[in-house]
């Protein structure tokens, strides 16, 4: 597939890479000037961590970043720094998951079938809930670039 700039797959399940994209939502603490950051709570895996999907065909992945934050989580988001880039296989397939920061804009969860939770935390509670260790190096990136303020 020469010319897709993500690799082959881009979305298809078809094809051996499985591209995803996702985001760490932040946004400040209500009252306060700390850091909360979201995490989505997945009943099929039984799991806690970042809002992420696989991309659509033809799709960018800061897109489908956005757009996987808003189906999971019901949050608009401003994108920021772009994160580590997380390789890992699932059933025997590789699979690229490109990250952002991104901070919260305003919305409300509604749970679905994907997502039946979304919880709010400071970043030691959300390392603590955090199924996979790749979710808490995301988690470590997002912290070294979010700024001081």
């Amino acid at each position: 597939m020469s010319g897709d700039p993500h690799g082959l797959g881009n979305g298809d399940p078809r094809g051996p890479v499985i591209r995803a994209a996702g985001c760490v939502l932040w946004r400040r603490a209500p009252g306060g000037g700390s850091v909360e950051v979201c995490l989505v709570h997945r009943p099929k895996y039984g799991d806690f961590s970042f809002p992420k999907g696989k991309l659509k065909r033809h799709e960018e992945p800061l897109a489908a970043a956005v757009r996987e934050v808003l189906e999971e989580t019901g949050h608009h988001c401003t994108p920021g720094p772009r994160l580590p880039t997380s390789h890992y296989v699932v059933d025997g397939r590789p699979k690229v998951v490109d990250y952002w920061a991104a901070e919260a804009t305003g919305g409300s969860f509604t749970a679905n079938d994907e997502v039946d939770r979304i919880l709010w935390l400071a970043p030691d509670a959300a390392r603590a809930r955090l199924t996979q260790p790749r979710d808490v190096r995301q988690l470590t990136a997002f912290l070294d670039a979010l700024p001081a303020s």
